[in-house]
């Protein structure tokens, strides 16, 4: 769903440029970013911090919009995989 996500984002330039400008990505570090598995966790936590995008997202891919913390939920680490 992250990567659904990323595409969605991608798919507005305005979106994907207010993504990238809070997320302090850009062209030098994105593809690094990307192969953090944080990353995933983190494209979800930016939608699901805005109520407007997660609406929006979720009626794009046909999904309730409560499926986006539900699959951020499963992908952060728990925490004592956090710790180790």
């Amino acid at each position: 769903m992250a990567i659904e996500a990323l595409t969605w984002l991608a798919q507005d330039s305005a979106r994907l440029e207010r993504f990238l400008a809070i997320s302090g990505l850009g062209p030098h570090n994105f593809r690094q970013a990307a192969a953090e598995p944080s990353f995933l966790v983190a494209i979800l936590d930016y939608l699901a911090a805005d109520e407007f995008l997660v609406v929006a997202f979720s009626e794009a891919a046909g999904r309730p919009p409560q499926v986006v913390g539900e699959a951020r939920d499963r992908l952060r680490p728990r925490q004592s995989e956090a710790d180790s």
